[in-house]
């Protein structure tokens, strides 16, 4: 069950993140995956909604390349929190080429929740769960 909304920024791919192949460098979804995901979260309020209980930490990344994606193309990237668990939170994400709608790549990271003064994992405050709408 999804637990947030779908949130889409669309992007043009820049010459600067391609790599010897000619295509998207493959660290380079990693690294949208981690922007988009922070943006969304913001744009719910969690950052202001986590401030006095703590962070989030990326545990694991997982993703799945599909098709290349190439400079000047334009892809929509997806995301959503999937569920949210005792201290952690599964969000997916889809890369998907606008002129043909081919999903590029499929990912999800797993997030941990930690407390801001002690570093250690702890349940996820009603206060963030409810930014999903959770």
């Amino acid at each position: 069950m999804t637990v947030s909304s779908v949130y889409s920024k669309t992007i043009v791919v820049p010459q600067s993140v391609i790599d010897e192949n000619e295509h998207v460098n493959n660290v380079t979804y990693v690294q949208w995956m981690q922007d988009v995901a922070v943006e969304h979260y913001a744009a719910l309020g969690g950052i202001e909604a986590q401030k006095p209980f703590g962070t989030w930490f990326i545990r694991e990344h997982r993703i799945e390349y599909l098709w290349p994606a190439f400079a000047d193309e334009t892809i929509e990237i997806r995301t959503w929190v999937e569920n949210i668990r005792r201290v952690r939170s599964l969000r997916k994400y889809e890369f998907v080429r606008t002129s043909d709608g081919k999903i590029l790549a499929r990912g999800e990271t797993d997030w941990v929740f930690v407390d801001a003064s002690t570093g250690r994992p702890r349940a996820v405050p009603a206060e963030v769960t409810r930014v999903f709408g959770a």
